[in-house]
């Protein structure tokens, strides 16, 4: 289960946060920071599966953003890696080549994003033409 998704700069400014666990603002904030120093101080050369307290932060470096999901110890880190690439290529597909102001500017249009395949901390659509054909009809909603 994913406990929460962060995407941050490499500044450590939270560009998005989305928990799937009830936390403290005070605790939200500390893991915020203390994810952020852990990920952003890691060598290249090492893998993008990193142990968090009791669970493990999934990361993967895009431009200036970093995409971090922190998931239970036993989940499958290939799987919430190829989330976090799914992620990126629906965002770059919504907003044509994505940079860091669209997610800023745009965030209720994230978060919809983010709700299209990842419900309750479980990943419910892996498909990427289905969830942008679901996008789209939303568009057209609005």
């Amino acid at each position: 289960m994913i406990r929460f998704i962060l995407l941050q700069n490499r500044q450590g400014k939270t560009r998005l946060a989305k928990y799937y666990v009830p936390l403290e603002d005070s605790e939200k904030h500390k893991v915020e920071h203390d994810v952020h120093r852990l990920v952003v101080n890691r060598d290249a050369k090492f893998t993008n599966f990193v142990e968090f307290r009791t669970y493990k932060i999934i990361y993967r470096r895009y431009a200036g953003l970093f995409f971090s999901l922190c998931v239970d110890i036993t989940d499958n880190e290939l799987a919430y890696l190829e989330c976090i690439h799914l992620f990126v290529e629906i965002l770059d597909h919504f907003f044509s080549n994505v940079c860091e102001l669209d997610l800023v500017f745009n965030f209720h249009k994230v978060y919809l994003i983010l709700d299209e395949f990842i419900l309750a901390g479980e990943l419910q659509e892996t498909s990427k033409r289905a969830i942008i054909e679901r996008l789209g009809e939303l568009e057209k909603l609005e």
